[in-house]
């Protein structure tokens, strides 16, 4: 099959021909619809982490079921899932507490190791082994994944456009949803409008609070941002004091402080506009090694807290079928946040246009040939 293979920092990702073996026993092969391209792919394509290479980049997407393994129940060829990169292995001592999206096979063996939940990959070339990234490497024609983090949803959903739905919404969303359980009448601010962050603001929308602080360095983000459901914006530019500008439209502070970028400069900034109580929840993951600072007796004497959310806490199972049911009712935007669909050739040019942050959520969809891009970017007359 076709797939986008990252090597090295030094080269541009490319489309190879990969291997891909057959399912093994609670495993399925997915004929991939969509993966977007998100933040967490452009640290990878940065070498911001420290992951086995080569391996084949894309952690969200959607697809349809075209093999099964050895004992898969819940799933059958046909079938319309979007994938969820932690994929639980129902064994852990988090799985069996209940807390799927904690599972310490997830965020080891295969998250480190670059492996499905067995410790072995299923991608390969003339020169050995390939890598998966975070258990699903989407950015492919087709993929294995575990049976558990394919997500069997409505056959009536635009099987394209929920591919955003298994990372930037269902983080976004349920960061405060599960994480921060932000209550209604709450104040929130959030940091960083891309996919994330406007994903954030609909969960604060949906979640009645009050008042939705949107922050920004780009207009047409935070115009966006507006149509989600923020009430209010402040625009980054430099000189600004971005603590300041947020506490004039709120005296007090916000109550939920939402990094959706993961610069130490920002989770600080989040840190510092927090009302008495308040809880500054980072969601954006920086490069590892960062550090932030913060006075540990204001958060005392403050009652406040800092909370790391990981894919928005959700149950995957339950949280991304209820999330496709909120986007067709009608109360989730996702087709808004949708800026492109390209073919996997522009997956290198896309992750450079993500970093430059000209685009928001940009498609690669597999069975699109090279030349056949097409700008589904809309005037806010359009949309």
């Amino acid at each position: 099959m076709r797939a986008v293979v990252y090597r090295q920092q030094s080269e541009p990702v490319r489309v190879e021909d990969v291997r891909l073996a057959p399912p093994g026993p609670g495993e399925v092969e997915v004929r991939i619809a969509a993966a977007g391209v998100c933040h967490s792919d452009l640290h990878v394509r940065h070498g911001d982490w420290d992951l086995p290479v080569p391996l084949v980049m894309g952690h969200e997407g959607s697809g349809v079921v075209t093999r099964t393994g050895a004992g898969v129940e819940d799933l059958e060829v046909g079938d319309h899932v979007v994938l969820s990169w932690v994929a639980p292995c129902g064994r852990c001592r988090n799985c069996l507490a209940g807390r799927p999206v904690r599972c310490s096979v997830a965020a080891g063996t295969v998250a480190l190791g670059g492996t499905l939940n067995d410790g072995t990959t299923r991608l390969s070339d003339d020169a050995g082994p390939i890598h998966h990234y975070l258990g699903t490497s989407v950015f492919a024609e087709r993929a294995v994944v575990p049976a558990s983090g394919a997500i069997k949803v409505r056959r009536d959903a635009p099987l394209e456009n929920v591919s955003i739905i298994g990372c930037a919404i269902a983080t976004g969303v349920g960061a405060v949803r599960n994480t921060a359980q932000v209550p209604a009448g709450a104040t929130v601010s959030v940091t960083g409008c891309g996919g994330v962050g406007l994903s954030v603001v609909q969960g604060a929308r949906l979640a009645g609070a009050e008042r939705i602080v949107a922050i920004d360095v780009r207009r047409d983000k935070l115009e966006l941002a507006r149509r989600f459901g923020a009430t209010d914006t402040v625009l980054v530019e430099d000189g600004l004091d971005v603590v300041a500008a947020t506490r004039a439209i709120l005296p007090d502070g916000v109550d939920f402080a939402f990094d959706a970028i993961g610069r130490s400069a920002v989770t600080e900034q989040c840190i510092a506009m927090l009302a008495i109580g308040g809880s500054a929840v980072i969601v954006g993951i920086p490069p590892a090694g960062t550090r932030v600072s913060f006075e540990p007796q204001t958060l005392v004497d403050l009652d406040q807290r800092i909370i790391g959310s990981n894919y928005g806490g959700i149950t995957p199972s339950e949280d991304i079928p209820w999330l496709v049911d909120e986007y067709l009712a009608g109360r989730l935007f996702v087709d808004e946040m949708i800026s492109d669909r390209r073919p996997l050739e522009d997956a290198e040019d896309s992750l450079v246009r993500l970093g430059e942050g000209s685009a928001l959520r940009q498609l690669l969809i597999p069975d699109m040939g090279p030349g056949a891009a097409q700008n589904h970017h809309r005037s806010e007359e359009e949309r």
